[in-house]
């Protein structure tokens, strides 16, 4: 009778145990499913800005422009859903904002035009929203990882299939940004029919002049 009322507590004390240590991982699973969406979103709209900032310099460095528009054309097909698909597309934007920011600093009334300035700006304003869910989802699955590997709670994750989740890496590239206001915004180029003093709409939909933090 007693044996059997210590196995009954036993496995009511195990059953609670898986019971706890799925909802655990079954919440820092979705916490990091979600962030992962809301950097797929930023990014994709981060996309629009970097697809914005080329076609500005189409006049400039017709070469580059069409390069870099293919490049992005090729990256947007793939979808967003792993950490690794995020640090390859951060990767992506990286080279492409350093090869922008050769085209701004090669034409400076590229760089001092408002609108290039508005979109430099809107960028690293995506990036912030970026760093905030790059951030909840790093601890998402640190927290995650450690119940994997943990013993008696590996156990349980290996029973319910869930499995260690990559880290995503730092935006190493965005330190390479150009600035906002651009070191030789008060410069001139032989290129002709271009006119820094020009005011049209930003291609993502800022007007130029304005401040949109």
């Amino acid at each position: 009778m007693i044996i059997g009322i210590i196995l009954l507590a036993i496995i009511v004390i195990v059953g609670l145990y898986i019971y706890s240590t799925q909802r655990n991982l079954v919440d820092l699973d979705e916490k990091a499913n979600n962030a992962i969406s809301q950097i797929a979103v930023q990014l994709n709209t981060r996309w629009d800005a970097v697809t914005a900032l080329v076609k500005l310099t189409e006049q400039y460095a017709k070469h580059e422009h069409d390069t870099m528009i293919e490049t992005i054309a090729q990256r947007r097909m793939h979808s967003i859903t792993t950490a690794d698909d995020i640090n390859n597309q951060q990767s992506v934007i990286g080279q492409l904002m350093g090869r922008l920011m050769a085209v701004s600093e090669a034409y400076p009334q590229l760089q001092a035009a408002d609108v290039y300035k508005d979109t430099m700006a809107s960028i690293r304003g995506y990036e912030e929203n970026v760093r905030l869910s790059r951030m909840v989802y790093n601890d998402c699955a640190t927290k995650m990882n450690r119940m994997v590997r943990q013993w008696p709670s590996s156990f349980v994750a290996n029973m319910l299939h869930f499995g260690k989740r990559e880290y995503l890496q730092a935006d190493e590239g965005k330190k390479d940004f150009p600035p906002v206001g651009g070191s030789n915004s008060g410069g001139s180029s032989s290129q002709s029919g271009v006119n820094a003093d020009d005011k049209p709409r930003n291609p993502i939909g800022f007007k130029t002049g304005e401040n949109n933090g």
